[in-house]
């Protein structure tokens, strides 16, 4: 049986998406709420769940771990509110915890799985790697107050049995609407995780994944000059981390030398050479290839976002970033395709649409080109009208004739 294991807090807006998609999945729902003020537990109650009321103490592992406490299943499969699991993996699951092999390997020695999860809103690193599924046994609990795992506990169990093993599933788990900047700020999230992790590390100033978590979190809000001695102690350590945390730390590093292109270029290739999964790798391609891009390397920056695009076809922003360093070396069809790859992923993609008319109009195309500018116009007046009112007045003055801008209401 699966124990699907969740700590909760005011998460009634979601809350019912993430159960309907384990109903049928989970033997039992374990739900530890932590002070809900709004209809968490009745909907928890409603789906079926076990409810259980634990005190805050700042410290999202001793959450984590009070549920474990009242699972009793072969399994935990743990899921935030803002998270559903998808269909495919949800069969996964249930044949590993009917023993069927998984792939050669018998369902005996896995240990846990490692899910892809897809931040859906972030738009150029999309995809993070979790353990979220393991053998539910006593010597396997979270640690850290943020950012929690149970990795420690499982490589300790690694290295008493050897037989056991931790699979990482090739395709997307799991959705995650968290990333929402909005709902970041909202929920005070920020400020809350600085403090736990600050806490946490004037006691552990060693832990080289938290100092990583922490360093991101700085660089995430502007402040390279906080951000950059964490990391420089992390890597440090890095021969002690594990190889995801060693791509992070060179990836937010390079994020946080933006300013010294040397530098950070050093440190995007060093974290494209760590041995992870490509998907995880999105962000390193694509920053890299905007740097290469704006120092005049055309042809790397082409490979950099197709090799972003192998990884991942279905990301909109390597194809438009494609389109752009296509263009810049002169090549307009293949800069045009990409755009409409772009758009065709993302129909909302204001920037694309202005591209792909300039790119047109280049090649004298220009009722295609004032379609394009048509829509862009129209989508930048929806979320910046300044921009808008700004791409109107340059169409109007780059030699397109009067009669089409009129026919194409642009005067």
């Amino acid at each position: 049986m699966i124990s699907l294991c969740m700590i909760v807090k005011d998460e009634a807006a979601s809350l019912a998406l993430t159960l309907a998609s384990v109903q049928g999945v989970v033997g039992e729902t374990i739900v530890v709420d932590t002070g809900s003020g709004d209809d968490t537990v009745a909907i928890a109650r409603a789906h079926g769940a076990q409810v259980y009321s634990f005190d805050w103490v700042n410290d999202f592992a001793a959450a984590r771990n009070e549920s474990l406490r009242h699972a009793t299943g072969d399994w935990v499969l743990v899921l935030d509110a803002d998270e559903v699991l998808l269909p495919a993996t949800a069969q996964v699951l249930q044949a590993l915890d009917q023993g069927q092999p998984l792939g050669d390997l018998s369902a005996e020695d896995v240990l846990a799985l490692n899910l892809l999860r897809l931040e859906l809103g972030a738009p150029q690193s999309p995809y993070t790697l979790i353990t979220r599924f393991f053998r539910r046994l006593p010597e396997i609990s979270f640690n850290r107050p943020y950012h929690e795992t149970v990795d420690d506990s499982i490589a300790a169990l690694q290295g008493q049995a050897p037989r056991w093993q931790v699979i990482t599933l090739a395709e997307p788990a799991l959705h995650h609407t968290g990333y929402d900047p909005t709902v970041v700020v909202q929920r005070g999230k920020f400020d809350r995780a600085r403090t736990i992790m600050e806490a946490y590390l004037a006691d552990h100033p060693d832990d080289g994944y938290l100092l990583n978590k922490l360093a991101a979190l700085y660089v995430e809000s502007d402040q390279a000059e906080a951000a950059l001695p964490l990391l420089d102690r992390a890597l440090a350590l890095a021969e002690s981390l594990d190889e995801l945390t060693r791509y992070e730390l060179h990836y937010h590093r390079a994020l946080a030398h933006s300013a010294q292109p040397e530098q950070a270029a050093g440190d995007y290739q060093a974290a494209l050479a760590q041995p992870i999964p490509p998907r995880l790798k999105l962000g390193a391609w694509v920053n890299y290839g905007s740097l290469k891009k704006a120092q005049g390397d055309y042809e790397a920056a082409v490979d950099l976002f197709q090799q972003a695009i192998a990884a991942d076809p279905t990301l909109a922003i390597a194809h438009y970033n494609l389109g752009t360093a296509q263009r810049a070396r002169g090549y307009l069809d293949e800069a045009i395709a990409a755009y409409r790859s772009a758009i065709a992923l993302d129909p909302s993609y204001a920037a694309a649409y202005q591209n792909l008319g300039v790119a047109l109009f280049k090649l004298g195309q220009l009722p295609e080109a004032l379609q394009a500018f048509q829509r862009a116009i129209a989508l930048y007046e929806a979320i910046d009208p300044a921009t808008a009112a700004s791409l109107r007045q340059g169409v109007t003055k780059i030699g397109i004739p009067p009669a089409l801008l009129a026919q194409a209401g642009l005067i």
